[in-house]
């Protein structure tokens, strides 16, 4: 397993937003304590209640996923991501 904190604009570490890549694979954003997203094989899978918890949780879950909260919203409305309890 892996973790590493992600970067912000000016490319310097952020603390309490990190990915972490599991041996199998898997790869998660977490923000403080909450697993907002999982990146799996088969799919993009959410939070189901922290998935849109605050700005700072949204700017960098649309850097994991590198796409707008707008792109986000209709991949889960037309079921390309799924919504779940993560945490």
């Amino acid at each position: 397993m892996k973790i590493r904190n992600m970067e912000g604009r000016n490319g310097r570490a952020v603390p309490n937003q990190h990915v972490i890549e599991a041996d199998n694979g898997d790869v998660f954003f977490q923000s403080y304590d909450s697993i907002i997203a999982v990146k799996r094989a088969d799919g993009i899978v959410l939070d189901i209640t922290c998935w849109d918890y605050s700005k700072t949780t949204g700017r960098y879950r649309n850097q994991f996923l590198g796409e707008t909260k707008k792109e986000t919203e209709r991949k889960i409305k037309d079921g390309t991501y799924r919504l779940e309890g993560l945490n």
